[in-house]
């Protein structure tokens, strides 16, 4: 066993005395040892209930003869972060979570771990780790919140985001903006739509990473503390065949993951993650490969923001299973990948149900024909840039209008607010990608404000930063090469005309060669934004966003 590095022969007699220290028998000192990594705080709703889920957790682990042992990492709340300097670091947080699971793994040699996590960053960062790491580990994420009710009808957080620009427009009143931020967010749990942090959860179950359920089981639920006890047996089941991340987490189990993302319309911020997990796992990932899958792969489920459903009703309807075992029959999963079970995919499926055609619809009827993902090329992006078509009105799948050019999410937000954009208007917001933000702020703030104010069938976003998993609209993220390494992005000057066409992947802007040399030899040298500390560092070592922000 791995963890024998610090338990066994005469010259770890300290180290075994280390360990005595916290209470061990020499009976557990020759079990396996399972790290059990937790991101439990008191700052993000969705977390506040792991230190429960760890305590389930850990009881699996006994139950199976194990001993676990848990500890922390960090976790940003995006929604708090959401619209100030705080965002800039909830993607450069998931590194830091990679580096610390590899960290505490190493300095410990625990025998397998068990992961759980639960909000955006979190979750990627987790698997990251563990996939880095390659022993035997298990994702149980706290799972998702419940649904709000507002006037008979079913909200969740970005209904308040909404709200903001609904109050701006004179068509909320403070007080009912208030009143809606009250219920809108029940208790504990990952925001109740299919936003980044469900999506990812969702994923795992997908890659085998986690056991069936994972994704959709509501965060206050006995089914969820089960879950939990189960996943510390799964460990235990895993460290004795000796079966790695990496042998879960294969060429097959991504496409797998993607086909499942597509179906879902997951949240854009996959891009970012699923190409960091490859390459964790040592696996290529070509960001155009998710358009040649978007077109066999239709739309199956459509939750909120794009939809009016929310995770638990997917989990009513089997959850993630029952989305992969109605792909399965047309053959866009592979069931033979191994998964965390211990079991081919096949067998997971055998218990779940059909499509119900209400929620999860079948193949032949599906909500769009294509998958909720498409990756726009062309003159403004050609390393790519993202959308979530599945959330974008059908009048604005093609579109063409005047840049209004901004160099930060907050003048573009005051503009927005201010009702200073028209319809017709592409609001250009750089400078906010990977290295220029730093940290590729998610932009819910203007992308909700915008549908707050009705123009979300008349306004199109373009950045260099990206959107939260709760952004709908024609809102394109990710433009690569970005704003600071001198994409084309940085170009754009008011009133130039953008070019966008979803159904055909380009996004372009109509200015002439002769015009673009010139600007690109009066464009000045990015200047950092911040230049001490973690945030300049990363903004030295980060990759584009196009290959998943991960660092050099």
């Amino acid at each position: 066993m791995r963890s024998e590095k610090m338990t066994k022969g005469p010259t770890r007699a300290p180290h075994r005395g280390l360990l005595k220290a916290l209470g061990l028998t020499d009976d557990e000192l020759g079990r396996p040892l399972i790290g059990v990594a937790s991101s439990w705080n008191e700052i993000i709703p969705g977390h506040t209930h792991l230190d429960k889920l760890a305590e389930a957790v850990c009881a699996g682990v006994r139950l199976a003869g194990g001993v676990p042992f848990r500890f922390g990492v960090i976790g940003v709340c995006d929604g708090l972060a959401m619209n100030h300097e705080g965002m800039k670091y909830s993607l450069m947080s998931r590194e830091i979570i990679a580096d610390s699971i590899e960290i505490m793994a190493t300095a410990h040699p625990f025998d397998g771990l068990a992961l759980i996590p639960n909000c955006d960053k979190i979750t990627p960062g987790m698997m990251m780790g563990a996939l880095r790491l390659n022993i035997p580990a298990v994702v149980v994420s706290g799972g998702p919140m419940l649904p709000g009710r507002f006037k008979g009808q079913p909200v969740d957080l970005i209904s308040i985001f909404e709200g903001v620009g609904a109050n701006a427009a004179g068509e909320m009143p403070a007080g009912e903006l208030e009143a809606l931020a009250t219920c809108a967010c029940p208790g504990p749990g990952s925001c109740a739509g299919m936003f980044t942090a469900n999506s990812m959860n969702c994923l795992s179950e997908a890659l085998g990473l986690a056991l069936p359920g994972n994704g959709t089981i509501p965060a206050v639920t006995a089914d969820r503390l089960r879950l939990a006890k189960l996943t510390g047996g799964a460990v235990m089941q895993l460290v004795a065949r000796d079966i790695k991340p990496r042998d879960l987490a294969t060429a097959t189990a991504f496409k797998n993951a993607l086909a499942v993302d597509l179906a879902l319309g997951c949240s854009t911020n996959t891009t970012l993650h699923v190409p960091a997990l490859a390459h964790e796992a040592g696996l290529d990932f070509d960001l155009g490969s998710i358009n040649e899958l978007s077109r066999l792969v239709p739309h199956l489920v459509s939750l909120s923001p794009g939809g009016t459903h929310h995770l638990v009703e997917l989990n009513e309807v089997g959850g993630v299973m029952a989305v992969m075992k109605e792909l399965a029959r047309s053959s866009l999963v592979d069931t033979l990948a191994l998964t965390a079970t211990g079991r081919p995919l096949a067998d997971n499926l055998k218990n779940a149900p059909d499509a119900d055609g209400r929620i999860l619809r079948p193949v032949a009827k599906p909500y769009h024909k294509e998958g909720g993902l498409a990756v726009l090329y062309g003159r403004l992006a050609p390393d790519g840039a993202v959308v979530k078509q599945s959330a974008v009105a059908e009048t604005m799948m093609k579109h063409s209008g005047p840049a209004r050019v901004f160099d930060s999410e907050e003048e573009a937000t005051e503009a927005i607010l201010a009702g200073r954009i028209q319809p017709g208007d592409v609001v250009v917001v750089r400078y906010e990608g990977p290295k220029g933000g730093p940290g590729m702020r998610e932009m819910l703030t203007p992308t909700a404000a915008i549908m707050g104010l009705g123009l979300g069938g008349e306004v199109a976003m373009v950045t260099d930063g990206r959107f939260s998993g709760g952004s709908r609209g024609a809102v394109i993220g990710h433009v690569s090469p970005e704003a600071a390494e001198g994409g084309p992005i940085a170009l754009v000057q008011e009133g130039d005309i953008i070019e966008i066409d979803i159904p055909g992947r380009t996004l372009s802007f109509k200015v002439g060669e002769t015009e673009l040399a010139r600007r690109r030899a009066e464009w000045p040298p990015f200047e950092p934004k911040i230049k001490t500390g973690y945030a300049a560092r990363y903004a030295r070592q980060v990759s584009s966003g196009s290959q998943g922000a991960v660092m050099r």
